[in-house]
């Protein structure tokens, strides 16, 4: 009996649930440990008082009789042997258990382990994407130099050329940029070389220039320098090394588009297709394949390298070091532009204008639009250093935009606070007060400064967009060159048939709407996110994508007007249209638009921007492919006896103090390859330049012989070459021979209503000439003469026969 009460109170109900809760508090301990482990010391502490009380107060103990020793005794037995029983579970509530313990540290190491496996899964994986775009990037731009290396080969048969006949294969002028590197390296040393062309006397007659400055020979003097420095006079002739430095640069050029392109879309499939539409497009994306020392060709690389890194920094998705990456290539690459290219800052101009408007609109931080102006500004100064004080850089309109856009900030210091209607008010005033207070400190700098010679520039502009007419040959001359006309036809047909326009029509349509909302919400006051989620679908609050959709929306206008501009415009347009139909962010936003329930869009999203890709790569495998290949494989000739006999003639018959009289093309040929001095250059920013060359072209005018001979002698020529060519010329566009402008500029001919009258006594010079009778005789004296060229000596001494 006495067992049986022992035994009953022992295993009372209470120490039952006692060992209960214990087993199910332990159970629980896979959740938040800290607190799993409060709340069960809280319960076992409760539950311990309550058994401790109930067993104090059993009527079992004091009714019996028992002496109390006995009671214990039993009760300790027994209670050991419950508590034996289950200790496990009290040991397990208070977590002193050594198989509780380990249970827990074996769950926090292997959920640890998890963690640190899942970031360096993640982390290997980034990094081996990074590497394979990367590869992939450096293996078009190398393939690239090889195949225009390959292409220049089969076209000109260079490798198997005497040198004057590899020099003639320089076209429309360009050759004239060899001619001072060669100068470069004939020279006892660097600094004797660069200080002969910065007082250079044997270039154009009667006049001392400035080389260096006037036409931007910072080119040949790096890659001179490099050409000495890098020990490779008996590895590689000059020309092969000059060559090959304008076909590296190209291939930085398609490598930064690849970047670019692959930077917006996340995918370096994007990168490809853009490197191949550049490809298929290349006679309206570069204009290396005939004309290699082009300014163009040194200096378009840099700006691709500085819009990609622009790209970079105006992302919201990336690091702070990377940011300061991007700062610093772009600081590298935008000073390196301005040396490279005189007319740089006036790319840099629009580029600055679409950056003003993403500031406007409040879709880019304040902090990256100060840093971007910075960078414009110091490196503008640093070239005014560079360039010898050069004064069109402080004319420039990217300096007056910089100033004008500071000035405004400064008055307008609420202009993005406020509602819609106001914001858009304060927008509008703020882009007049910008233009306003740059024009008129433009034209401040203009006066203060020595006489400049945008006068023709701006009256050729008026012409162009039909606000003025003049019969002046400068600026008639210059609408009737190739690059200040618009495009044709057949330039948009190209661009159609290798399936670039219509997708980028598509594409800009798209970021163009999705970027109007994201201006209506700024302006509305809503806050724009720190990055943005695919399955957003608001490709328009990148700033990145607004950049590039106002890059080719303004460049494109000027595509439009000048056809010259186009070489600034396609390249991009490749890059921007990769991106789109590669990018699964935008054809997410179409799918937010129209609201798609039938499939997943995200699903969708991720197919098309794979599929599509895929499709446009075949086809144009398919169709282009073969067409390169024939490219490398069919044999060119390029042969010009005619030149290379007259060159040969100048070099053995003409003595060292000649001057040579002709067309500016031409005379930068005979510059480069006989080294005599010459009336004029092929350069059209001069005006100084421009009005001689109109002298020298009064050959081909309906002109006496006495007006001819006073002309050229005035420019100290000693010898003229007229060009049957420019004598008989047949141009497609009716008023653009040269003849025409000529006799246009001199009256001699009228166009009313459609008809042509002719008003001149004498005939047209260059046919007069021929036919050796007096006075032409009495003036000029033919020397020599093939199909192509006349070679007439001005008479120092006039011999007058009759």
């Amino acid at each position: 009996m006495w067992g049986e009460k022992v035994k009953e109170s022992c295993l009372n109900p209470v120490d039952l649930n006692f060992n209960l809760d214990m087993a199910e508090l332990r159970c629980r301990k896979t959740g938040e440990k800290k607190k799993e482990e409060e709340a069960a010391s809280e319960v076992d502490q409760q539950h311990h008082e309550e058994g401790v009380t109930k067993d104090e107060d059993h009527p079992d103990h004091a009714g019996d009789g028992v002496p109390s020793s006995t009671v214990e005794e039993t009760h300790t037995d027994a209670g050991s042997t419950s508590t034996e029983e289950t200790g496990t579970g009290v040991a397990g509530a208070d977590g002193s258990s050594p198989a509780g313990a380990e249970e827990e540290g074996e769950q926090t190491t292997s959920s640890a382990k998890r963690a640190q496996k899942n970031s360096k899964s993640l982390l290997f994986q980034r990094i081996v994407k990074v590497f394979i775009g990367c590869l992939a990037a450096v293996t078009c731009g190398m393939m690239y130099a090889v195949y225009l290396s390959t292409y220049h080969e089969r076209k000109f048969w260079f490798s198997s050329r005497q040198e004057l006949e590899r020099e003639i294969t320089f076209q429309g002028g360009s050759g004239l940029y060899y001619y001072y590197y060669k100068h470069m390296l004939f020279a006892s040393s660097f600094e004797r070389g660069v200080y002969e062309l910065t007082r250079d006397n044997r270039t154009v007659s009667g006049q001392t220039i400035n080389a260096v400055e006037q036409l931007s020979l910072y080119p040949e003097l790096l890659s001179s320098l490099l050409y000495k420095l890098s020990g490779s006079q008996d590895a590689i002739e000059p020309v092969y090394f000059y060559i090959g430095v304008v076909f590296g640069l190209q291939a930085v050029y398609v490598t930064a588009l690849f970047v670019c392109s692959w930077v917006m879309s996340g995918t370096w499939v994007a990168g490809m297709l853009a490197v191949a539409w550049y490809i298929i497009n290349r006679p309206d994306t570069t204009k290396v394949d005939y004309a290699i020392p082009l300014r163009d060709n040194w200096a378009l690389p840099y700006f691709s390298c500085q819009v990609a890194a622009l790209t970079g920094f105006l992302s919201n998705s990336i690091s702070s070091a990377t940011e300061m990456f991007c700062y610093l290539l772009m600081s590298v690459t935008t000073f390196t532009f301005i040396v490279m290219w005189e007319h740089s800052h006036y790319v840099l101009f629009v580029q600055g204008v679409a950056l003003l408007l993403l500031d406007c609109f409040d879709l880019v931080p304040a902090r990256k639009t100060a840093d971007i102006h910075k960078v414009y500004l110091s490196s503008l100064l640093l070239a005014y250093v560079l360039q010898y004080q050069r004064p069109s850089l402080l004319s420039c309109p990217l300096l007056s935009l910089l100033i004008a856009s500071v000035l405004a900030r400064y008055l307008q210091q609420n202009m993005k606070m406020g509602p819609l209607v106001a914001r858009l008010m304060k927008i509008v005033l703020h882009l007049y007060l910008v233009f306003t207070t740059g024009i008129t400190f433009n034209y401040l700098v203009k006066k203060i400064l020595p006489a400049n010679q945008s006068d023709f520039i701006l009256k050729f502009l008026e012409v162009k967009f039909g606000l003025n007419t003049t019969t002046e040959f400068i600026p008639n001359l210059l609408l009737c060159e190739e690059g200040f006309q618009s495009p044709g036809q057949d330039f948009f047909l190209r661009l159609t048939q290798a399936s670039v326009l219509p997708f980028y029509m598509l594409v800009l349509l798209v970021c163009l709407l999705s970027t109007l909302q994201t201006i209506y919400r700024r302006l509305s006051g809503e806050q724009l996110k720190g990055s943005v989620r695919m399955e957003d679908g608001r490709i328009g609050e990148r700033p990145e994508v607004i950049y590039h959709v106002l890059h080719t929306l303004l460049f494109g206008a000027l595509a439009m007007l000048f056809q010259g501009t186009k070489y600034l415009w396609t390249p991009y347009v490749c890059a921007f249209t990769a991106f789109g139909v590669c990018s699964p962010e935008l054809w997410m936003t179409v799918f937010r638009w129209i609201r798609l329930k039938s499939v997943h869009p995200v699903v969708l999203a991720l197919i098309l921007s794979t599929a599509v890709p895929t499709i446009i790569g075949f086809s144009l495998w398919r169709e282009y492919f073969p067409r390169v290949l024939s490219e490398l494989t069919e044999v060119q000739e390029f042969y010009d006896p005619d030149t290379v006999e007259l060159m040969n003639w100048i070099k053995s018959q003409a003595p060292l103090t000649a001057v040579f009289a002709g067309s500016p093309a031409l005379l930068g040929t005979v510059k480069l390859c006989t080294g005599w001095p010459v009336t004029s250059l092929p350069l059209y920013t001069d005006l100084g330049l421009l009005q001689r060359s109109e002298s020298t072209y009064q050959v081909y005018a309906m002109r006496s012989a006495e007006e001819v001979y006073k002309l050229l002698t005035a420019q100290k020529s000693s010898y003229v070459i007229i060009e049957e060519e420019l004598c008989n010329e047949l141009s497609p566009v009716r008023g653009c021979r040269i003849k025409d402008l000529l006799d246009y500029a001199n009256g001699h001919v009228v166009y009313d209503k459609g008809e042509m009258y002719t008003f001149s006594k004498h005939g047209r010079f260059c046919h007069e000439i021929k036919m050796n009778y007096s006075p032409y005789t009495n003036y000029f004296t033919r020397v020599f003469w093939n199909r192509s060229y006349h070679v007439y000596r001005v008479n120092s001494v006039i011999s007058f026969q009759y």
